[in-house]
């Protein structure tokens, strides 16, 4: 794996996931205004502190960031809080999916 390439990929995949410019989020980093360019352009790496700086930004954990999944805000949202639940309280939730989902797509997820 390209580790440079899919960190400049997944820095603009959750920048326009925000629906912010790289100008804005190199400023609400703390950064120069052209930061996220030069980072997105392969023009420089971020030292960890600004990567950590990111992963909080962006509310995820370094392991998240580079998740090879396509996990959405909202579905890492959910994600965190059912980690939150009890696990009869996931088990009952998990039935509820069962029923609402159509019987061939329950298959695909077992």
């Amino acid at each position: 794996m390209d580790y440079e390439q899919y960190l400049r990929e997944k820095i603009t995949s959750l920048r326009l996931e925000k629906n912010i410019s790289e100008y804005h989020l190199s400023t609400e980093l703390g950064r120069c205004k052209t930061y996220i360019q030069a980072i997105t352009s392969g023009k420089s790496l971020p030292s960890f502190d600004a990567f950590f700086d990111l992963c909080e930004y962006f509310n995820l954990t370094p392991a998240e960031f580079f998740s090879p999944d396509d996990e959405t805000e909202q579905q890492r949202r959910i994600r965190k809080k059912l980690a939150l639940l009890p696990p009869e309280d996931r088990t009952l939730l998990e039935q509820l999916l069962d029923r609402m989902l159509i019987p061939n797509t329950k298959e695909d997820l077992s």
